[in-house]
């Protein structure tokens, strides 16, 4: 661990959204769960959640690693307990759907908590993800095409997320609980040295103010 990689994912954490999230309904493809990901990380967010109707996910997430290093995914079975944890936390639950019922991304208020929700890239999102929802996004189209791919659809959401952030000035502090903080800082500088002692039930050490294991 060099000190300028250290300062580098200090200054990564200074700017993570905790009440940023984007919700993956049944999207299974690993080029695009991979393509969200890094759209994720760039933005700030840490923690995403997924549903699967199929058991390959582990398999598609594993093809993304890469950028799930850096993003942790949380996979579910059932999203209504997600929905409905997430509505206590007055987090404002938007659906990309091109439907009736859809207003620009552009005209919402994303300054506030925050979860967007992502259909599958053959099915869209489902009526459960919908039903939940406060308020159904789309992206205005032009062409013949009547949505884009699913990852693009998060990247362009997300950066219009990020520029309202950026204007409120939610990037210029740091958000993050320093309990997430330290525990992200050291997954972050010794990635391989947290899985062993996640896996057995250690807690991590403490780092110096270079990012030197104090032991």
């Amino acid at each position: 661990m060099t000190p300028e990689r250290f300062e580098k994912i200090k200054t990564i954490l200074n700017k993570r959204q905790p009440d940023l999230t984007v919700v993956l309904d049944n999207v299974h493809k690993p080029h695009n769960i991979a393509a969200i990901l890094r759209s994720c990380d760039a933005v700030g967010i840490s923690n995403i959640h997924a549903k699967s109707k199929n058991s390959q996910i582990g398999l598609n997430l594993k093809a993304a690693s890469g950028s799930s290093h850096w993003v942790n995914v949380h996979v579910h079975s059932d999203l209504s307990e997600l929905f409905q944890s997430i509505a206590k936390d007055d987090c404002t639950i938007c659906v990309a759907n091109n439907s009736i019922n859809a207003i620009d991304f552009r005209a919402v208020d994303y300054t506030s908590p925050t979860a967007i929700i992502l259909g599958a890239e053959l099915d869209g999102v489902s009526k459960d993800s919908i039903s939940f929802a406060n308020q159904e996004i789309k992206i205005p189209m032009n062409g013949m095409v009547e949505s884009l791919n699913v990852s693009v659809a998060n990247a362009v959401i997300l950066y219009e997320i990020q520029r309202q952030r950026k204007e409120a000035g939610l990037y210029d502090f740091k958000r993050l609980k320093k309990n997430d903080y330290d525990k992200l800082l050291f997954e972050f500088s010794y990635p391989e040295v947290a899985k062993i002692l996640k896996k057995e039930g250690k807690p991590y050490p403490e780092l110096d103010e270079t990012g030197q294991i104090i032991s």
